[in-house]
């Protein structure tokens, strides 16, 4: 695979890049051309508060192949413009677009089942491409998951457990996995299946996506204030 030429940086020890979406999708393209198994992880304010004392998290972060910039939060912290932020949610649609385009095999993995359900007949709808779907099993059950799983073969693999357990699932079954890309996308099953309902382009754009959420899921008012101790920890790191 090729050098990554995009910018690089650590916020409070947790590795962060800002590819562009053709830059995240062209290196996926590589891994899978080259039969690579890689794992994208989708740091945000959230997970680099949590990782500070979740070490195995942060260990997590740190070993993935790509940690995409999801949150404004990040940006300002490595002064970056809110354009240079990608979103899980983004990356796994531009994933999703290329699959169409290269017949690559995708797999839904985790929340509600009829929310995985509608996500892949929206994405088979969107893409007229196969996309599999499973959903979240006990612990007991993981055998059984990393099988069926195998006897797919998919090239991209998206789990949506939610941080940090899709992450640390990731980085521990990954090599039992016939897998080429796999993602942890936390939500974004729901905003495709239209369970949730996204924040306008403009709002999203604005850098105002966070508040979007906040007022349509006000139970989130507790996970947002760890925005405010991410920027505590960054002014007095």
């Amino acid at each position: 695979m090729k050098n990554n030429n995009w910018t690089k940086t650590r916020i409070l020890n947790v590795k962060v890049e800002f590819p562009s979406l053709e830059q995240a999708v062209g290196w996926a393209r590589q891994a899978i051309k080259y039969n690579k198994v890689v794992q994208i992880t989708t740091p945000n304010p959230e997970q680099v508060v949590l990782s500070q004392k979740d070490k195995e998290f942060l260990k997590v972060l740190n070993n993935s192949d790509l940690a995409i910039c999801d949150g404004i939060g990040l940006c300002w912290a490595a002064k970056k413009r809110i354009s240079e932020r990608l979103s899980g949610t983004d990356l796994m649609l531009g994933l999703c677009k290329e699959a169409a385009k290269k017949n690559w095999r995708v797999f839904l993995l985790g929340s509600r089942e009829e929310v995985v359900k509608k996500t892949a007949a929206i994405l088979n709808a969107r893409y007229s491409s196969g996309f599999k779907d499973i959903t979240k099993q006990t612990d007991k059950e993981n055998q059984e998951i990393i099988k069926k799983i195998n006897s797919f073969k998919p090239n991209l693999l998206f789990v949506a457990y939610g941080a940090p357990y899709q992450e640390k699932w990731l980085a521990k079954n990954l090599p039992k996995l016939k897998v080429n890309v796999g993602m942890g996308v936390g939500g974004a099953f729901d905003y495709i299946s239209g369970k949730i309902k996204r924040a306008p382009q403009w709002v999203q754009n604005s850098g105002l996506e966070w508040l979007w959420r906040l007022i349509h899921q006000p139970w989130r008012l507790k996970r947002q204030l760890a925005l405010l101790k991410f920027i505590w920890l960054v002014i007095f790191s």
